[in-house]
């Protein structure tokens, strides 16, 4: 299929520049997608899908339009040419338009994306994975009462991406995820929690015995909840509330958010903006990572960018476009739908380990909140304020004690980078966003 897939794009290249385009690309897109919950050990939802689509970027001088389409024929495709360059002809002119300045053809590199484990498994098998886990959270306690479900995903994809300055090249890759929501009660009140595991192939995913048993365990220590009185004091992020942190920080980072004046990291190239603990690192050839591939969006290579090393910002992460528009160079950061051009978008984006363990990072503070779950979205980049509602567990001396709910957590990313003081060893890739535990000197925490 993508040997056809690259004449096909080759050939509609040649077609926009004999309709006038100066510089074209295409990207086509092919992929199959699974999934099914299971609720109460019932099927109840299942979706099994394929898909195909094609976008195209038409450049006449410095303007340009995008299109895309999923009718193959030729009389569509040809339409849709002719109408892309026609609508790139009425834009406005962009200096910062165009293809990158030089291509490197893609290099034959594995990075182990595809693997056919989970296109292998039986639908019956994939519909009793989910139930197994949901199965198991039910049966960790009496009090797991109820569930919204046992889910498994798998799908894949196959990409071509050609473009007029001669690149051409084409990648597949697979993923397979299983998670699962158990409901908890007690004295009336009521929780819920989470957990998963994904990766490119069944062999990458946590038992469904152990997603259960662990979303079950996080499930039950919510009950019982309760707020605490409004303190300045030590937070610590658990693993997933940090990779939530560091999502926005990614989006500091961006070369559109530099050139547009919405980050408070505008400006601080060789500047110390965080903590000395702290490293963050984009690498888009992790080996069988789910944010890998041997391109960007536009066909550059990938790699493995540190925009910030030991506290200090290195760069920021552009495409093309924003890298014109600040003087920067592409870092090979470009992501892109078929329905639209380029931007920039995170690969394996992660916080490096430190050298303590969460038990050491929760030692260190005498009082303070233990986050697991943020609510809501309070983060102005341009200031830095942040302000989002929390779920976790207060910390006395070291130790959890119980469980907090309806307080929210305040602060500003320019200090709260800086005044993390501990970074923890327990590093684990679930997804393409990862990182350890961290602790954040003190934030406001408002409660009662």
């Amino acid at each position: 299929m993508s040997e056809a897939f690259k004449t096909l794009a080759t050939d509609l290249l040649g077609k926009a520049r004999a309709s006038g385009a100066d510089a074209a690309d295409v990207l086509i897109a092919h992929g199959t997608d699974f999934s099914v919950t299971v609720r109460k050990g019932e099927v109840e939802k299942l979706t099994d899908a394929g898909s195909k689509a094609l976008g195209i970027r038409v450049f006449v001088g410095h303007r340009t339009a995008t299109a895309y389409t999923s009718d193959f024929s030729g009389g569509a495709l040809a339409a849709l040419v002719a109408e892309t360059v026609s609508m790139a002809r009425a834009t406005g002119e962009d200096a910062a338009a165009g293809l990158p300045e030089e291509m490197i053809q893609a290099e034959p590199i594995e990075l182990g994306l595809y693997d056919p484990s989970p296109a292998a498994l039986p639908t019956e098998e994939r519909i009793e994975r989910a139930r197994r886990a949901e199965a198991t959270a039910l049966g960790v306690s009496a009090e797991i009462v109820n569930s919204d479900g046992g889910h498994y995903g798998s799908g894949e994809d196959s990409v071509v991406l050609a473009n007029s300055l001669g690149f051409l090249g084409a990648y597949r890759s697979s993923a397979v995820s299983l998670s699962v929501v158990p409901v908890g009660q007690r004295d009336g009140q009521m929780e819920r929690d989470y957990w998963y595991t994904s990766g490119r192939g069944l062999g990458d995913l946590l038992s469904p015995e152990e997603v259960g048993r662990v979303a079950a365990e996080r499930t039950l220590r919510r009950l019982g909840a309760r707020k605490v009185p409004t303190a300045q004091v030590p937070v610590v992020f658990d693993p997933e509330t940090a990779g939530d942190l560091l999502g926005h920080v990614f989006s500091a980072l961006s070369g559109y958010a530099v050139f547009r004046n919405a980050t408070f990291l505008k400006d601080r190239l060789g500047e110390l903006v965080a903590s000395p603990l702290l490293t963050v690192v984009d690498d888009g050839r992790r080996p069988r990572g789910l944010g890998s591939r041997p391109f960007d969006g536009e066909g550059l290579p990938t790699r493995r960018n540190v925009p910030i090393e030991r506290g200090v910002l290195r760069h920021y992460l552009c495409d093309t476009y924003a890298a014109r528009k600040i003087g920067a160079r592409a870092t090979g950061s470009a992501r892109r739908g078929v329905a639209g051009g380029p931007s920039v978008g995170p690969s394996n984006l992660y916080l490096e380990a430190g050298d303590a363990s969460p038990d050491q990072v929760l030692a260190g503070v005498e009082r303070g909140l233990y986050v697991t779950d943020l609510i809501g979205f309070g983060v102005n980049l341009v200031s830095g304020d942040f302000s989002q509602g929390a779920v976790g567990h207060w910390i006395e001396k070291g130790t959890l004690t119980h469980p907090v709910h309806e307080v929210t957590i305040a602060g500003n990313l320019k200090e709260m980078l800086k005044d993390i003081d501990a970074v923890g060893n327990d590093l684990v890739f679930r997804g393409s966003v990862a990182a350890p535990t961290l602790r954040i000197r003190r934030m406001t925490v408002s409660g009662e």
